[in-house]
């Protein structure tokens, strides 16, 4: 067994889950005026790739239990590779959602697999190379917006840039081809199928799941409308999420530093202080001050995501590849309601700044540096900040569960919640 070469082939299949969500996002609007569709139907759409991912880790926990991690993994690039080519091709919206779907379902494998991969192979450092995995979602999605703006500046279109994920892919599946899978720990350690399940109804395993959902929520809902949001206040929506997801991959490579200075719940409570101020001042801002708020968003949400699965990881143990399966896809479940939303927050918002006698319709047919082009940017751009700003509710509640699970689990040693 090589735990490196198994761990670099997982970061890369990170990437293509990675890359479909900068590519999905930068191709919002194409797919609102290709398919004739409102945003928030274009929203829902999206959010299909988030089900398939819930429905994929949630089955995937017991799933690599009994296939094995291998077999699993063989799923995911079957779904990788369906799902790109699906969504090239789409013909019309529901074939678009089916793209979106499969495509889902195996990024949420992907998650199935190589979370509990990743904790089995490094057991004492698990936050640590957990970050560092879940470093390349962010860095995928830089890459994913560094291949929109090339391409497009090219002149290519959204199905080009799709086809670009096909090459991860094939190297992924080379890097794990041949290659030996430990068993889960779970599996490895003896503990039974009753054990595993009592630790996933823990009423404290039971709180994690809740606030993953809000963790989740808070990292996904916004970024999905970033782009065409900050296109309209008058700065680069792809240059705003480039420098989100930069800064979220160089906070997770430094999260070794970070959890051995301050414990993994003091890094979710300051996380979720920054998210909540960083959308709160975003949503107030325009110019630089946008860039400045993102950054604090950024620096916010970076550590939730594997800092969740590995803080559940090191106290309910005993909840095994289940355990991290019920996060993840709470995590997707939640993102998949929350990027719809969003959208709806940000059609209503518009809905109610339109005067008597102005449509929709009427604006967007409207020439290009025009009075009436003009104030349908304005419209829009004040009804997405708000739409943003709403979500700042999300941390701001988290940051007070994370201070009384901070409170009250700081005496307890690592496991003890799980028995």
């Amino acid at each position: 067994m090589n735990p490196n070469r198994l761990f670099r082939a997982s970061q890369i299949a990170l990437i293509v889950t990675a890359m479909s969500f900068a590519l999905r996002t930068t191709t919002t609007a194409a797919w609102v005026t290709q398919f004739h569709e409102s945003n928030e139907r274009i929203g829902w759409a999206n959010g299909a790739a988030l089900w398939g991912f819930t429905a994929a880790m949630i089955l995937g926990g017991p799933l690599v239990d009994a296939m094995g991690l291998g077999r699993t993994m063989v799923g995911a690039l079957f779904g990788h590779i369906v799902g790109i080519v699906l969504t090239i091709f789409a013909w019309n919206y529901t074939s678009l959602f089916a793209g979106s779907l499969i495509f889902g379902i195996a990024n949420g494998t992907v998650e199935a697999v190589c979370n509990p991969l990743i904790a089995t192979l490094y057991p004492n450092d698990r936050i640590t190379k957990l970050n560092h995995f879940h470093a390349w979602f962010p860095g995928g999605i830089v890459i994913g917006t560094l291949v929109n703006l090339a391409l497009a500046k090219a002149g290519f279109g959204w199905q080009v840039q799709f086809a670009t994920m096909l090459l991860p892919t094939v190297i992924y599946a080379f890097m794990f081809f041949g290659q030996k899978f430990p068993q889960t720990e779970r599996v490895e350690q003896g503990v039974s199928t009753k054990a595993m399940f009592t630790a996933c109804l823990s009423p404290l395993f039971i709180v994690m799941v809740i606030c993953m959902l809000f963790t989740a929520a808070t990292e996904f809902g916004p970024q999905s409308w970033i782009p065409a949001i900050m296109d309209n206040a008058g700065v680069s929506g792809t240059l705003v999420l480039t420098l989100i997801t930069a800064l979220m991959w160089a906070g997770r490579q430094t999260a070794g530093v970070v959890v051995h200075r301050v414990s993994s719940l003091g890094m979710l409570l300051f996380s979720a202080i920054l998210a909540t101020v960083g959308l709160y001042v975003m949503s107030h801002s325009s110019g630089a001050m946008l860039f400045v708020s993102a950054a604090i968003f950024a620096l916010g949400v970076c550590f939730f995501w594997p800092t969740m699965l590995g803080t559940v990881s090191e106290r309910f143990p005993n909840t095994g590849a289940l355990g991290l399966a019920i996060m993840g896809g709470a995590g997707m479940l939640s993102a998949s309601f929350v990027v719809p939303y969003v959208g709806r927050f940000y059609d209503n918002g518009i809905a109610a700044r339109l005067t008597s006698g102005e449509t929709v319709d009427s604006f967007a047919a409207a020439a290009k540096g025009t009075d009436a082009a003009v104030r349908w940017s304005s419209i829009q751009s004040s009804a997405g900040l708000e739409a943003l700003g709403k979500v700042a509710v999300l941390p701001g509640a988290l940051a007070v569960v994370f201070l009384i699970l901070l409170l009250t689990w700081k005496k307890r040693p690592a496991g003890a919640a799980s028995h």
